[in-house]
């Protein structure tokens, strides 16, 4: 009886885990997106008019920065002082840095109120940085090592409908009540907090005569730094896909003469490709149990990502539909954000393992500044002057190299997570 009574509480604790993880990774994409919603309406309403895509580059410039950083603090932190203190920590931080953030407009001078907003998203976005590592690890240090990536396939699959969510919100709620929204969300998620429990694996750790949480570890030698790269480039093409197949897409479509004035709703793009992202998540974290292989599974969706772009790439003169269920389809195609991160997290030791799943997701988040790069320099009048041809030439190279890196990472289906580097 005490033994049922035992296995009871034990797979409450883990259910309670996994769901905390995925409500917080809810509202962190919910942030994340809504700002790309919202950001040009949020800027004319505080008063400015002119060069608003400049200023708003420049917030979201900001968020990245602070969510690079934080990716580096919440990662050695959740190493040296535990997962939960992350997971909470940056739910609080992100969750009061949106409340806050609907309130920029009361400055009655435009540019305190732009300096204010710049001051919250470089706290919302180190707040945002945390949160995913941290409940990714958890949730993979507390699960059995046969079923684990079904609680990570959980939690990301919960997270990208706060994609869906926040494009609904922000198209159809003031940017204020938007702000607000995503800052009740988070900060009702800390009631949840009594019935989520530390990680076994890291209490177990801290009794190791090994250094926790030093990032600069992970370069120690040849080995730990080309497997840490590989788990950033892995990862690079979703970013892509979304940052700049997606996040572009009005200008793909104008491009490839696509008809109906609803392609020019980036609202709708950003969210039609979340919806297809829940469902790549989905299945690549099924297909990864069934294959019992994190490799072959990826294989897979690198595959199926190529023939969904080149098929994107020439949609010349189709319906707003039609475009619409490409795009739904190409974000299905990388949806194995939840894998990816996954492994980040299973190829290290206990006293890594959060700095790296929590410093990873950013790093690649961050990659999509030298992709835009590389893609604007391609697509520019003094190149090809085309986005569709820069966009072939980008797809080439980065899945080049993200073959390269996966096949170059170890197995880590089933691997025991119950050691330190």
């Amino acid at each position: 009886m005490i033994s049922d009574t035992t296995n009871s509480t034990v797979k409450n604790a883990i259910t309670t885990t996994v769901l905390v993880a995925a409500l917080g990774y809810f509202v962190d994409v919910y942030d994340l997106v809504l700002f790309l919603i919202i950001g040009v309406k949020s800027i004319k309403g505080i008063g400015f008019q002119e060069n608003i895509i400049e200023d708003f580059q420049k917030l979201l410039d900001i968020q990245m920065i602070g969510m690079l950083l934080g990716g580096i603090f919440w990662g050695i932190l959740g190493d040296k002082k535990g997962r939960l203190s992350v997971l909470f920590g940056s739910i609080i931080m992100y969750s009061l840095a949106n409340i806050a953030n609907g309130f920029v407009d009361v400055f009655q001078d435009k540019d305190q109120a732009f300096l204010a907003y710049g001051i919250l998203r470089f706290i919302a976005g180190f707040g945002l940085a945390g949160e995913l590592g941290a409940g990714i690890t958890l949730v993979s240090e507390v699960m059995s090592k046969e079923k684990r990536g079904y609680g990570t396939m959980i939690v990301a699959s919960v997270g990208v409908t706060g994609a869906i969510v926040a494009a609904l919100v922000g198209k159809f709620m003031s940017w204020q009540t938007a702000y607000f929204i995503g800052g009740g969300l988070g900060l009702s998620l800390l009631l949840l907090r009594i019935g989520v429990f530390e990680s076994g694996m890291f209490e177990k750790s801290k009794g190791e005569n090994v250094r926790h949480g030093n990032f600069f570890d992970l370069f120690k030698n040849k080995n730990t730094a080309w497997k840490y790269l590989y788990c950033i480039v892995i990862g690079s093409p979703i970013w892509f896909v979304i940052g700049v197949l997606i996040g572009r897409a009005p200008e793909f479509a104008a491009e490839m003469g696509i008809s109906g004035t609803a392609v020019l709703e980036r609202e709708y793009s950003i969210m039609f490709c979340y919806t297809g992202l829940v469902f790549g998540d989905i299945a690549s974290g099924a297909l990864s149990q069934l294959l019992k292989s994190r490799k072959k599974a990826f294989y897979i969706f690198y595959t199926f990502c190529i023939i969904q772009i080149l098929i994107y790439l020439n949609l010349h003169d189709v319906s707003a539909t039609v475009y619409y269920i490409m795009i739904t389809l190409l974000g299905f195609s990388v949806g194995f954000w939840a894998m990816f991160v996954t492994v980040a997290s299973e190829q290290f030791g206990t006293n890594l393992r959060s700095t790296t799943a929590t410093t990873v997701p950013n790093f690649v988040r961050g990659s999509l500044v030298p992709i835009a790069m590389l893609f604007d320099y391609l697509s520019s009048p003094q190149k090809y002057n085309s986005l569709t041809t820069a966009a072939l030439i980008v797809t080439g190279l980065l899945f080049l190299i993200s073959f390269v890196a996966i096949y170059r990472l170890p197995e880590t289906f089933g691997k025991d997570l119950d050691y330190v580097e």
